[in-house]
């Protein structure tokens, strides 16, 4: 035991330094965005924003539609055997690449009836097209980057691919809008989509670095790709579709400060994200040979991710009241809504801990039972409840939804832990 103790530590104070800089990395990157967020906030104004948050909306679902959940095979599979990657790389590009065209094919088509952002037919399509392709396919294919990193575990390299991806998004807007005087959302179209254009570029030529892909499809995978996307596309509606319906019933100062409060406690959950990111491929590895044997570890990681969530919801809540200074004195219902929101934070980290726990022992199926049921439903709820009363009854109707999600998710892990060790017993027999 005593000759072990060197090792343990080792292990552990490599962990610690792993989650540091992955924590850091998000915290700069998460940082980064919110300045981007303000600046465009405070170019655009509360009624250009208020229209590119309602854009926003929209492709926030249909990035998750993109891919077909390929990019989780990378995590998951690769830690187990590496010379899979190439294959799994293939699949993904091909998957992001085909879905992605779907995708904007539909947008054009749809949108131009619900957003304008140019008075001309053809040039609003075009400006269409452009926020379609950036906020869906060139962000999938950038942070499939991120994904290939974490698969090798090249921690480093990863947390450097997300900063990067946020300070070129940041760098981007300032230069755009407080060097060329960028106001709107059709100016802003092209410069953004230009930035990441080179930014895939330079994530693209480092993967292949790794190993060229193999462009084939693993059809097993589709379907597991598919149970795994599902629950983040029902989230992402069930996150979005308030938005949507606010920005129908709503005024832009109050859509544009429910966005922008939304995107500081999406933001503030980085701390147990960072964790997460990291954790998946052990649980991956952990659970091979049953998902009992990665149930201690996960209880040690709900443990950190509480404490995590908690801190991170007490501080954004006791710095709302600075939050107009930074967006703009525009958005005044802004330090409300983001008190409202933090602490939603907490039951976030919760479940998700359980969720990470399912998928990552393969167990797509429960996964998505659990997450598509919750959001399925949350999704019409929060739609109503937006209508009926904006927008305090999404609030209260998060606050349910969430709460019944940390419930479900932890029942659901508890009946497999208990079956995989059942099964484990009978095999001893």
């Amino acid at each position: 035991m005593a000759r072990n103790a060197p090792g343990n530590t080792s292990r552990l104070l490599g962990m610690l330094l792993s989650y540091s800089a992955s924590s850091a990395s998000l915290l700069i990157a998460n940082a980064a965005q919110l300045i981007t967020f303000a600046i465009l906030a405070r170019t655009f104004g509360a009624d250009e924003f208020g229209r590119y948050v309602s854009l926003i909306a929209v492709t926030n679902i249909a990035v998750h539609l993109c891919g077909m959940g390929a990019s989780e095979s990378l995590v998951r599979r690769v830690p187990q055997d590496p010379s899979c990657f190439p294959r799994i790389f293939g699949h993904s590009i091909i998957l992001s690449g085909i879905s992605g065209a779907v995708l904007i094919f539909l947008g054009m088509i749809v949108l131009p009836h619900f957003m304008r952002f140019a008075e001309a037919p053809a040039e609003n399509l075009w400006i269409t097209f452009q926020l379609l392709l950036t906020n869906i396919v060139l962000v999938r294919l950038i942070m499939l980057g991120e994904t290939i990193f974490l698969a090798h575990r090249r921690n480093a390299a990863a947390n450097a691919s997300i900063m990067g991806f946020a300070l070129i998004r940041t760098l981007t807007a300032a230069l755009a809008c407080i060097a060329f005087d960028v106001n709107t959302v059709e100016s802003w179209a092209t410069w953004q989509m230009v930035s990441f254009i080179l930014t895939l570029a330079l994530y693209g030529f480092l993967a292949f670095r790794i190993a060229r892909p193999d462009y084939r499809l693993d059809r097993p995978e589709i379907r597991l790709g598919v149970l795994f996307a599902t629950p983040f596309i029902f989230r992402a509606f069930r996150q979005n579709v308030d938005l949507l319906i606010l920005g129908l019933v709503a005024n832009p100062e109050m859509v544009g400060s429910y966005g922008v409060a939304r995107r500081i406690t999406d933001s503030s959950y980085m701390a147990v994200d960072a964790l997460n990111r990291l954790i998946y491929p052990h649980l991956a590895v952990a659970s091979v040979n049953g998902i009992h044997h990665a149930f201690k570890l996960t209880m040690r990681i709900l443990a950190i991710a509480i404490g995590l969530g908690l801190a991170a919801a007490l501080f954004i809540f006791f710095a709302a009241s600075l939050m107009p200074l930074i967006f703009g004195t525009e958005y005044v219902s802004l330090p409300t809504f983001v008190r409202i929101l933090a602490p939603l934070i907490l039951f976030i980290a919760i479940w998700s801990v359980a969720v990470d726990l399912l998928g990552a022992a393969g167990e797509h199926g429960a996964r998505a039972w659990v997450l598509n049921l919750a959001n399925g439903i949350g999704a019409l709820v929060i739609g109503v409840a937006a209508w009926l009363w904006p927008p305090y009854g999404i609030f209260i109707s998060a606050y349910i939804i969430e709460f019944s999600i940390v419930i479900a998710s932890w029942f659901v892990v508890r009946a497999y832990v208990a079956r995989s060790i059942a099964a484990s017993k009978d095999v001893e027999l």
